[in-house]
């Protein structure tokens, strides 16, 4: 089994995302001892946000990219092999300004590519990125779950899915910003959540 662990937390190791991420990343290896693990922290190591240099980058032929468009491009192939290798992925993702980050939508951006990961076909679009199974680990400052200022979810689903990424499983750490009480008990059901999508 291959692992991919995606934190895409601005706070890196010391946020509650990937505090989840690790806990289900743990779960899983300790259930295939010979899981192999790759993490990508996209706060330590940030991935470029989509420019125009970089479109320019994208829709020339390789073999007519300069060397900077070519490094340029090499970063986002680097992200796509990842994923393309991963059984598993599993996404830290906190809510920021009821959405997700930009460091998550920077590895989305990256690893949708047309032709690559997905391409589009006479009865629509197919993702390519098939046969994986997807957690990821929500963290938020307020209650949102199943409610209209939830656009987290409802994105992620579209994306990933248009990627052929189907099988995913959210887990759920709300409130936060509501006081120590209310922190330990969203820990607690995420961690119980944990449990049982992992049983």
């Amino acid at each position: 089994m291959n692992i991919l662990q995606v934190n895409s937390s601005a706070r890196s190791r010391n946020s509650e995302s990937t505090r989840l991420a690790d806990s289900i990343v743990a779960k899983l290896t300790a259930a295939n001892p010979g899981a192999a693990v790759t993490r990508r922290d996209l706060a330590s190591a940030p991935h470029p946000v989509i420019d125009e240099a970089a479109l320019r980058a994208l829709f020339t032929a390789a073999e007519k990219r300069t060397p900077e468009q070519a490094a340029r491009v090499a970063l986002d192939d680097a992200l796509i092999a990842q994923a393309q290798a991963a059984d598993v992925i599993v996404i830290g993702a906190p809510m920021y300004n009821f959405g997700m980050t930009v460091q998550l939508k920077s590895w989305i951006d990256a690893i949708s590519r047309a032709g690559v990961t997905f391409k589009y076909t006479e009865s629509g679009p197919v993702g390519l990125l098939q046969n994986k199974k997807v957690y990821v680990g929500l963290a938020r400052g307020g209650m949102h779950r199943d409610g209209a200022t939830d656009s987290q979810v409802p994105h992620l689903k579209i994306v990933l899915g248009f990627l052929g990424m189907t099988d995913v499983t959210f887990v759920y750490s709300e409130g936060h910003g509501l006081g120590p009480e209310a922190v330990a008990a969203a820990k607690a059901q995420a961690d119980a959540e944990i449990e049982a999508a992992l049983a």
